[in-house]
């Protein structure tokens, strides 16, 4: 079955949600997701924080959220290269995603009621793609950025 970019985006989406349990555990939510913009949210919960003295969003999740965020961003990438995807070759190509390397910078402590988190491509080729991701809170605070590598072929 071949599919169009906007189905491949919707079933990649599927497999980074909905077949994750560490991403439904943590409470990853994408509110958008194609080829120009990824954008997932992340409602804060108690058992979120990292420092109870502070009630901040522990840095792990931070991790979490934009390592996510890069992986999806990057696959979109591989997705723009084709104008139909046969099903078959894009669960072959995801399982073999994986980041490569990763680097966050903490800006501030992570307050906030929603975090949001973007990413855009700086470079795409067919086995590697390096994005560049922000997370920021509901009030526009940027709390973090990162850089990812991720192997996507």
């Amino acid at each position: 079955m071949e599919l169009s970019q906007t189905q491949a985006l919707d079933f990649i989406n599927e497999l980074f949600v909905d077949r994750i349990p560490f991403h439904q555990t943590v409470g990853i939510e994408v509110h958008q997701y194609n080829l120009e913009h990824t954008e997932v949210h992340l409602p804060m919960r108690p058992d979120l924080v990292g420092n109870p003295a502070q009630q901040i969003l522990h840095g792990g999740v931070t991790a979490t959220i934009l390592d996510m965020v890069g992986g999806l961003t990057a696959f979109a990438g591989v997705i723009a290269t084709r104008e139909k995807w046969p099903q078959e070759v894009l669960i072959r190509r995801i399982k073999t995603l994986g980041t490569i390397d990763m680097r966050v910078d903490y800006l501030r402590p992570g307050r906030g009621e929603k975090f949001i988190a973007t990413s855009k491509v700086i470079r795409a080729g067919n086995k590697v793609a390096v994005c560049r991701m922000e997370l920021h809170n509901e009030k526009g605070s940027h709390i973090a950025f990162g850089t990812g590598t991720y192997m996507v072929g």
